[in-house]
């Protein structure tokens, strides 16, 4: 199988980008505010976890990113784009370069794994190669060499629903490296996964960042993960950066300030098996 590909190696990413934040508020149509007066500075390759609960603000804080839900107020910008003020063409554009993975994974079940990745292309893809399901070699390596560096080359054939929860969220993985983003989003990768499969799916993203230098922002709200995968975690509470710094340096305290209580035996996923 590997001979397929010319080279086998870590996928290799364009210039990764960093992500500012600037005094970014988002209050929802029904009076829900989500997000209040955030400001923050991502460099381009690290590997940042925002960790709080459900409800703390941490999803609308990365879908604000890559402009899924819009900023109220305040200035979002990822590389040298300013998110806040593209529409349209221009904003769908910029998220052919923001690689994004949801808990759902959001693959076509009945697809083979290979032709799921290849979607991750379909913004790289001219009208006519789209329209009649053409892809280039370019396209077809890369997306070989996608599932070979997260490890499931050799389930490129079998449909997506066949295979389980970790390898599902791989998938995604990989279809997002596809699109060769310089920025990858994260939103509960791991949240509906067993602890062994939940690092598995962490020590892909691990790697993509240490290989490859991608810009990676995951949000979690398992502390083991934080610690173990990431080297830098940010805390959100009611819409509020409450917690900035290393991860692996996080204690048991600056947990229960980011829960907004004590910790409790599901706020940590456990040891691999």
């Amino acid at each position: 199988m590997t001979d397929l590909i010319q080279d086998a190696g870590a996928f290799a990413a364009p210039a990764s980008w960093p992500i500012r934040l600037d005094r970014v508020s988002v209050t929802y149509p029904n009076g829900t505010v989500a997000l209040k007066d955030v400001s923050l500075s991502i460099d381009a390759g690290e590997m940042v976890s925002v960790v709080g609960l459900s409800g703390s603000g941490k999803s609308t804080l990365i879908r604000t990113i890559n402009g899924i839900v819009p900023a109220t107020s305040g200035t979002v910008t990822v590389g040298h784009h300013d998110v806040t003020a593209l529409r349209g063409k221009r904003l769908r554009e910029l998220r052919g370069h923001i690689g994004m993975i949801f808990q759902g994974f959001n693959l076509a079940e009945r697809v083979d794994v290979y032709h799921n990745v290849l979607v991750g292309r379909v913004s790289h893809t001219s009208t006519l190669r789209s329209f009649f399901g053409i892809a280039s070699s370019y396209d077809r390596e890369l997306a070989l060499r996608t599932l070979e560096s997260v490890g499931l080359l050799e389930k490129m054939w079998m449909r997506a629903g066949a295979l389980s929860g970790g390898q599902k969220q791989r998938v995604a993985i990989a279809r997002a490296l596809t699109q060769e983003p310089s920025v990858m989003l994260a939103d509960e990768p791991v949240a509906s996964l067993d602890p062994p499969t939940a690092h598995s799916v962490m020590h892909a993203l691990e790697r993509v960042n240490a290989e490859s230098g991608l810009t990676v922002l995951v949000n979690l709200h398992l502390m083991d993960l934080a610690r173990q995968y990431t080297t830098r975690m940010i805390g959100i509470r009611a819409g509020e950066i409450v917690h900035d710094g290393p991860a692996g340096a996080a204690t048991d305290a600056d947990f229960e300030r980011i829960y907004g209580r004590s910790i409790q035996p599901h706020d940590r996923l456990g040891a691999a098996t």
